[in-house]
């Protein structure tokens, strides 16, 4: 955060924190421990890739600017919400048996968990999911 000050009215002085943008450098800033950002980390650049692969079967122009975003270390809101409705709709490991649920058919298992991690990282990074 960056301490903001400014003269209010009557001379008094003011202080606000302004949020970091969001960076990739600042990719692993959380209020949660470090292990834990971590380990959403680790989650989002395992599927993300997945991720951008399977979008791009589908748009690819759209698929390209997701990628470009990720590797600039910045999500546009709407890439945010695409890939947090993604992972929503990929979850394969339900913990329900092969009758009861569905089959894993894509390149990666996704679990409640992981879906979990990748909202939990994108909130941390100011998205609202």
């Amino acid at each position: 955060m960056t301490l903001v000050l400014w003269k209010g009215k009557g001379g008094r002085g003011r202080a606000w924190h302004r949020p970091r943008p969001v960076t990739r450098s600042t990719m692993n800033d959380s209020a949660r421990t470090p292990s834990a950002a971590s380990a959403d980390e680790r989650v989002v650049e395992r599927l993300v890739p997945v991720w951008l692969e399977e979008a791009a079967r589908h748009d690819a122009e759209a698929a390209r600017r997701a990628r470009q975003e990720w590797q600039r270390g910045r999500l546009s809101s709407e890439t945010a919400r695409e890939l947090a409705d993604w992972v929503t709709a990929r979850v394969t490991d339900t913990g329900f048996n092969e009758d009861e649920g569905p089959t894993p058919d894509g390149p990666v298992r996704v679990s409640v968990a992981d879906k979990t991690a990748v909202h939990r990282w994108l909130a941390a990074h100011g998205h609202d999911v």
